[in-house]
Formats: C-alpha cells, sequence, structure tokens
C-alpha cells in the first residue's frame, strides 16, 4: 500500500514532513499546499506541485490523508475542522488545556465526513502522553512529573510571532535544575508549574514598536507565559539567525510510585528525548500517525483520536508477524 500524502503549509514542520515522508517506503508526497504564493515554494521532491490552499478540496479523494503544517494559536483550531470534514487529516495541536474542545470541534467534522482525524500528534502532546498513560497504568500509587527543555518551543515562538509587531522569535523552555533532581530523589514534591519551568524568550521588533507593551503581552499571555517566570530580550534579527538558528529541544517523563502490601518497594520510570531537531522529530511522529489515520479509516473508523486511541501496531509499515518476530 502506497500513502498518498498532502502537506498543509510548508514552514519547519511543512519541510521536516517532507524529509520524514522519504524515510517511509509505503508513502509518497502528493501535493504541497501554502496560503503564500504557490510559485514562492521550492520543494525538494521532484515531480510534485505546490498548489494554493484554495485549492485544496479539489483533492478530495485523490489524497490519502493531510498532515496539517499550522500553528496551535490561531491556524490549527480552524483549518483542522474545516479540512477533516473531507479528508483523514493529522495535526499536531500543542496547546494542553484547550486539546478537549479542539478535540470536539474536530471530532464532529470528521464523523460528518467519513473521515478519521487524529490531533495533536508529536512528542508532547504525543510521545510523552503516551508514557504518562503507560506509567499510570503501571505504577497506580504513583506521582507524575514532565520536565521540557532545555529547547525551543515551536508553538511557543509562534505564539510570540502573532505579537503585533513582532518580526520573529525564540523562546526556550527550560527545566528548573532543582526542581528535576528533587523528582529523581524520590521525595515525591510538589511543584507549582512555576517551580519547574523557566521561559526565555529573543524577540526581534519592528523599529519603532512598542517593546513595553510586546514583553507585557508576552509575559500576560494566558496558556503559554502567564504562570511561568519568563524573560525577554529583544534583539536584532542578525543576532536571532547567528545565536538561534537550530531548533533542538527535549524533556523528560517521570513517575515516581510504590508497590508492595505496605508502599515497601519504590520504583521510578523515566522515558527521555534529547532532540536534536524538535520539528524533524515531530513529523516522524506525525507521518507514522498518518499511517495510522489512513489504515483506521480502511477498517471503518471514524471521527477524531487521539494517540491514547492508536493501536501502536497501526503506526508501523510492518505486519504483524514482522513485529512478533523482531519487536515484541
Amino acid at each position: 500500500m502506497s500513502i498518498k500524502i498532502g502537506i498543509v503549509g510548508y514552514g519547519n514542520l511543512g519541510r521536516g514532513v517532507e524529509c520524514a515522508i522519504a524515510k517511509n517506503p509505503d508513502m509518497e508526497l502528493g501535493a504541497v499546499f501554502t496560503r503564500r504564493d504557490p510559485a514562492s515554494i521550492s520543494i525538494k521532491t521532484e515531480g510534485v506541485k505546490v498548489y494554493s490552499y484554495n485549492e485544496i478540496k479539489d483533492f478530495k479523494g485523490k489524497l490519502d490523508v493531510l498532515i496539517i503544517c499550522g500553528g496551535s494559536a490561531t491556524d490549527l483550531p480552524k483549518i483542522t475542522p474545516e479540512l477533516a470534514k473531507d479528508f483523514n487529516v493529522i495535526d499536531s495541536f500543542d496547546t494542553h488545556a484547550k486539546v478537549p474542545e479542539h478535540f470536539a470541534n474536530v471530532d464532529a467534522a470528521a464523523k460528518a465526513g467519513g473521515n478519521v482525524a487524529i490531533i495533536s500528534c508529536g512528542w508532547d502532546p504525543g510521545m510523552f502522553s503516551l508514557n504518562r498513560l503507560y506509567a499510570n497504568c503501571i505504577l497506580p500509587d504513583g506521582k507524575d512529573y514532565t520536565f521540557w527543555g532545555k529547547g525551543v518551543s515551536q508553538g511557543h515562538s509562534d505564539a510570540i510571532r502573532r505579537i503585533e509587531g513582532v518580526v520573529d522569535a525564540r523562546q526556550y523552555t527550560i527545566p528548573v535544575e532543582a526542581a528535576l533532581e528533587a523528582v529523581r530523589s524520590g521525595s515525591n514534591p510538589e511543584l507549582s508549574t512555576r517551580e519547574k519551568h523557566t521561559r526565555e524568550c529573543f524577540v526581534v521588533a519592528e523599529e519603532g514598536a512598542d517593546k513595553a507593551r510586546i514583553e507585557k503581552e508576552i509575559k500576560e499571555m494566558p496558556n503559554y507565559f502567564a504562570d511561568y517566570d519568563t524573560t525577554v530580550h529583544f534583539i536584532t534579527k542578525e543576532e536571532l539567525d547567528r545565536d538561534h538558528a537550530g531548533i533542538p529541544h527535549g524533556g523528560f517523563v517521570i513517575r515516581t510510585g510504590q508497590t508492595g502490601w505496605n508502599n515497601e518497594h519504590k520504583h521510578t520510570i523515566e522515558y527521555s528525548l534529547k532532540l536534536d531537531s524538535n520539528p524533524e522529530f515531530t513529523t516522524g511522529v506525525l507521518a507514522a500517525c498518518a499511517r495510522a489515520a489512513v489504515k483506521m479509516n480502511k477498517d471503518g473508523q471514524t471521527g477524531c483520536k487521539s494517540m491514547f486511541d492508536v493501536p501502536p501496531a497501526a503506526l508501523s509499515h510492518y505486519d504483524g508477524d514482522y513485529l512478533r518476530a523482531h519487536m515484541l
């Protein structure tokens, strides 16, 4: 089976998806869609065209699945349900507090169109979510901790770029080392959001922009910065390009728990990621979920799913015999 995929948006995520498709033997890139001038976009896959986003509905029935590469702040809440009516879709929506609302909107659209949508695919939400769930099931008497970074958050950086007067920005999420060590010690500390992470922002402002207003909007932004100690640095575009061109990230999911009749045995489960490229790792997850969406839809499923709802084998291009022989 060759899965024909459409990429919606061709920024960091879109370019990463294109690379991921090339590494999967059962996938092919069918089209790229952009809100920019298609003639201004140059992709690496030979023989594949770039189309205007306005042409996307013409491809209904011609593509197996769309991977939507937009920002969680404003793009995905609108575009994912809009496209789920006509296509199987995948997105990387990462505003944790708004996942239930986004899920409900996409679920209604996907069911109406008879399609499968898998939302919030990536590493958090995504792979970290799965590890939190597995650890909770294994150690029901325990406590969860998640630390992100140090690394560039694409969603938070995008949210800053949406502020009036901002030309470009990078936001680093940084774990508080003392908090991380306290968790690993098994002391089960009670940690507030602010005690676990800090946020550091490097912002290029338009000439003449009100920097005090921009800084205030960043620090008071709900769901992104309001609950954290946040530092904002205003720098030049040249400094941003020179010192902050990469997009590394990573983090840790830790669950500490106890077993035994009198809780005499202590356990720690830790899953960690160290990513040289946040978007390219994320798009590896997106591509695997695209495969799963197509398989699940062919099995008669419809509606919105999260990675909790995806059978692990559906993510793989190997069949069950191979998986049992080599990975079980």
